[in-house]
């Protein structure tokens, strides 16, 4: 696969059902497969092979539909149809979301229906409640899908988060992209489709999307981190002295030191295999890193309660580089299972250590994502 960005992720999800690896890459063109190749559009594929050569019948077929499409799936047929794979949790996921709510909102009088299909990566986001809860936060309110067993993902041969599918008017996948990314080609790519639909869109010319808060573009040029996970079962870079105890309770020391892009526990935690619980009553997280923002998906002890927290940045609060998620004394509240943003750098961007203090039990912590 070719990527114009240095991230990327392995999807546990899919593993965990049976399914081939995938891999989602910032900015990855995937092709060719099967399908019809878009011309004078390179950063749109074909279907991945193994896709379905009839997507609409797989979407009509799948449920549970959180956000029901008007007069029903097969409403579908005859519309221009882009297809969103994606996951609440996932910072790139999140990326998207301005760009599709702006294609809806503008082109649906034009025939154009975007759907979002919610392949969940964690297991917390195979609960619908907290899905619709996510979704109403984030504003997406076009049709939504929950794809728990992953079929949908499967039988449009999806390959990672976010997943980009555009079906013409005939009901066949047209083109493919996964990835952030090239979302001014993707809209012409969108227009050609409804224009060949016999659409008139002379009126409509191309308006610039910006995402704002946690939904903005990530500063490429300085983003040197990767997703960090904190489950033993994809955790890299742990730096804690002895190791990881597995799914046992345990008194963790800091590291000595921090090098790039490892990260430590202090106090008492048990590594499960996809996250990291706080069993103790007062512990810490660090990461080293080099990005603009910082994300740490986090989640609750289960019993309603909130759990507060305070986060540092090279041992100082954070002051004007705080988070969406946070104060400027760098204090921040778990509330839902979600990604939380703790860091957005206002200054030059260089190598820091952001640390997160519980002071009571029963935080999961999941992985560390940046931008």
């Amino acid at each position: 696969m070719a990527t114009t960005h240095a991230i990327g992720f392995v999807t546990a999800a899919l593993l965990a059902v049976g399914a081939s690896a995938a891999v989602g890459l910032t900015g990855a063109i995937i092709g060719p497969g099967f399908g019809f190749a878009p011309v004078g559009f390179a950063a749109i594929a074909s279907a991945p092979i193994g896709a379905t050569a009839s997507p609409l019948p797989v979407l009509q077929g799948a449920k549970p539909w959180l956000t029901a499409v008007a007069g029903g799936p097969q409403a579908l047929r005859g519309k221009v149809v882009i297809v969103n794979f994606w996951t609440y949790s996932c910072i790139n996921s999140l990326r998207a979301l301005p760009y599709l709510r702006s294609w809806q909102e503008r082109y649906a009088r034009k025939g154009l229906v975007v759907v979002g299909v919610h392949a969940p990566e964690f297991q917390f986001e195979h609960d619908a409640a907290k899905v619709q809860l996510a979704s109403g936060q984030l504003g997406v309110n076009y049709p939504n899908l929950q794809d728990n067993d992953y079929s949908v993902w499967r039988g449009f041969a999806n390959e990672g988060w976010p997943g980009f599918y555009f079906i013409d008017a005939q009901g066949r996948i047209r083109g493919y992209r996964v990835g952030e990314g090239k979302y001014a080609e993707a809209e012409q790519f969108i227009r050609s489709l409804l224009v060949e639909a016999g659409q008139d869109l002379s009126g409509m010319p191309l308006v610039p999307v910006n995402g704002t808060g946690i939904e903005a573009e990530a500063d490429w040029n300085n983003l040197r981190s990767p997703e960090s996970y904190l489950g033993y079962g994809k955790a890299e870079g742990f730096a804690s002295p002895g190791g990881a105890a597995r799914d046992s309770s345990r008194n963790y020391a800091a590291a000595p030191g921090l090098a790039l892009n490892r990260w430590d526990l202090a106090g008492q935690w048990t590594i499960g295999r996809e996250f990291a619980s706080f069993d103790g009553n007062s512990g810490t997280i660090r990461f080293r890193f080099h990005a603009r923002d910082a994300h740490l998906v986090l989640g609750g002890a289960g019993d309603g309660k909130s759990i507060r927290y305070r986060i540092t940045i090279d041992g100082i609060a954070p002051g004007a580089d705080h988070g969406a998620d946070v104060d400027a004394d760098g204090w921040g509240e778990i509330k839902e299972d979600r990604l939380y943003q703790l860091v957005r750098q206002s200054s030059k961007v260089i190598d820091r250590t952001v640390s997160i203090e519980f002071k009571r039990p029963g935080a999961r912590a999941y992985a560390f994502t940046f931008g």
